[in-house]
C-alpha cells in the first residue's frame, strides 16, 4: 500500500495550473473560490495516447499572446494556446529521423519556450535538448501549420560526448543555458553564441580514494539578477551550490535523507529553493548556509517529478507519479489542496495572469434580484412598524383610562350621607 497521510486541506486562493501526463493529455485546474477554496480540474485537452507522452513543458507567461509548449515522446514539439487549448504549431525536434533508428533511441529531455518575442511574425522560440546532447534553438512562425517550413533560423550544437543528459534550465534573463545528466558535469552555454563558458569540475575521492561519477538529475539558477549561482541536484540525494565566478567544484554541498532528488525550483528571494525526492519528500533549503528550513506537511506517496513556484503568491506546486497535484504553502509549508489526476504527472506549469473576474452580464443578473430582496425588505419592515405603531397607540389608550379611574373622586350614596347627618344631629343633641 503506498504512504498516504490524510491532512485537512484549508484551500488555495484563486490559481491556474496546467498540468502534462505521461498519455500526452493537458489538464486545466483551477481555483475560483475567495479568499480561498478548492482546486479542481475545469478542461483536458487531447486524446489519450501513450506513443505521444509529453515528457517537458514551458508556458511563456506573457500578457498578450501567451503560448504553451510542449515535447512529446514522438519527437514532435507542439504549440498550444495556453487559455483554450488550440494548436498553434507542430515542429520536429532536432535529432536522428525515425528511420534512421528512431526518436526512442535520442528522445527529448528537455524544453524551454522563451518568454520574449522577437518579432510580431513569430509565434515564440524554444530551446530543446534529446538525452544524447544534440540541443536545438529554433523560432516558430505564427502560420498555424503542422509542417516544419515554416520554422525560422535556426541553430544547433551538441552539449556532451558522452552520457545522457537529463534536464536544461535557463536563467531568468534568458541570456545562459545549463546542462546536466548521468555522467555529465553540470555546464553553462551562452545561448546567443552557443559557446560553453564554465564547466563544473568533480569532487575529490574520499578517504577510501572511491571517485563517484557525476550524475545530476536537476538543476535550476538562484538568482535572478545574477547567472553564476547555480543549484544542481544528485543522484545521490545531494544539494549543490556552484558560484561560478568563484571556483569549478561546489562552494555548498548538503545531503537530503537517502533518495534521488528529482525536481527542484528556486524562490524569487534569492537564496531558497525547493526539492523533491523520488520517494516523495518535500523541503525547502536556504542556499546561503546550506541549512534545512523545513520538510512539507502531508506525504507524498510517488516521486516528484515536478515543482514550480508562483511569482506572486506564497504557493508552490508539485506533482509527480502518484497522479497528484497539490498546492502548497511556503510560509507555513502546509498542503493547501490537493486533486487527483489519474495519470501519472510530468510537468506543471502556473498562468500568472490568471485572476477571478465575473462578466458584467453575471453581475447585472446578481445585482437585480438583491434589489429586488431589499424592496420585500422594505415592505415588511413597514407593516411591522405599522403594527407596532397601532399597538403604542392602544395601550396609551387603555393606560389614559386606567389614571383617570384611579385619580376619580369616590361617590357617596345617599343612604351614607342622611346617616351621616342623622349620627351628627344625635351627638350634638347629647352635647
Amino acid at each position: 500500500m503506498p504512504r498516504t497521510t490524510a491532512v485537512e486541506s484549508p484551500g488555495c486562493p484563486p490559481l491556474r495550473a496546467l498540468t502534462t501526463d505521461v498519455l500526452g493529455l493537458v489538464k486545466v485546474v483551477e481555483a475560483r473560490a475567495q479568499p480561498a477554496g478548492a482546486a479542481k480540474v475545469v478542461e483536458t485537452w487531447g486524446a489519450p495516447d501513450a506513443s505521444r507522452a509529453i515528457v517537458a513543458a514551458s508556458l511563456a507567461d506573457r500578457a498578450a499572446d501567451p503560448v504553451l509548449a510542449v515535447a512529446r515522446k514522438n519527437g514532435v514539439i507542439e504549440l498550444l494556446n495556453p487559455l483554450n487549448g488550440d494548436s498553434l504549431a507542430a515542429v520536429k525536434a532536432a535529432g536522428p529521423e525515425p528511420n534512421d533508428g528512431g526518436v526512442d533511441g535520442d528522445p527529448l529531455v528537455a524544453l524551454h519556450l522563451f518568454r520574449r518575442q522577437a518579432t510580431d511574425s513569430m509565434l515564440g522560440t524554444f530551446i530543446s535538448c534529446t538525452e544524447k546532447g544534440k540541443a536545438c534553438m529554433r523560432s516558430v512562425a505564427k502560420e498555424n501549420t503542422t509542417s516544419s517550413e515554416d520554422a525560422g533560423p535556426s541553430s544547433t550544437w551538441d552539449v556532451c560526448s558522452g552520457g545522457k543528459v537529463q534536464f536544461c534550465s535557463v536563467d531568468h534573463g534568458e541570456s545562459y543555458a545549463m546542462f546536466g545528466g548521468k555522467g555529465i558535469e553540470v555546464n553553462l552555454w551562452d545561448i546567443s553564441s552557443c559557446s560553453k563558458i564554465w564547466s563544473a569540475k568533480p569532487p575529490r575521492a574520499n578517504s577510501l580514494g572511491i571517485f563517484t561519477p557525476p550524475w545530476f538529475t536537476a538543476g535550476t539558477f538562484l538568482c535572478k539578477d545574477d547567472h553564476r549561482k547555480i543549484v544542481a541536484c544528485t543522484n545521490n540525494h545531494q544539494v549543490r551550490l556552484y558560484d561560478t565566478a568563484l571556483q569549478r567544484r561546489s562552494v555548498i554541498s548538503v545531503d537530503f535523507r537517502e533518495s534521488p532528488i528529482k525536481a527542484v525550483a528556486a524562490d524569487p528571494n534569492g537564496h531558497d529553493v525547493y526539492i523533491g525526492t523520488g520517494t516523495g519528500d518535500l523541503a525547502s533549503f536556504d542556499m546561503r548556509t546550506g541549512k534545512l528550513l523545513g520538510c512539507y506537511v502531508g506525504k507524498c506517496s510517488g516521486s516528484i517529478r515536478s515543482i514550480v513556484r508562483h511569482p506572486e503568491l506564497p504557493l508552490i506546486a508539485s506533482c509527480g507519479l502518484d497522479s497528484y497535484l497539490r498546492i502548497w504553502d511556503t510560509n507555513t509549508r502546509q498542503l493547501l489542496s490537493a486533486v487527483f489526476l489519474k495519470q501519472h504527472l510530468t510537468t506543471v506549469v502556473i498562468d500568472s495572469q490568471f485572476s477571478v473576474e465575473e462578466p458584467a452580464e453575471m453581475t447585472s443578473k446578481q445585482q437585480q434580484p438583491s434589489v429586488e430582496a431589499e424592496a420585500e425588505v422594505r415592505k415588511e419592515k413597514k407593516k411591522k412598524n405599522r403594527i407596532i405603531e397601532a399597538d403604542e397607540e392602544q395601550r396609551v389608550v387603555n393606560h389614559n383610562d386606567s389614571d383617570s379611574e384611579m385619580y376619580a373622586p369616590k361617590r357617596r350614596k345617599s343612604g351614607e350621607r342622611s346617616k351621616g347627618l342623622k349620627k351628627k344631629s344625635k351627638k350634638q343633641q347629647i352635647a
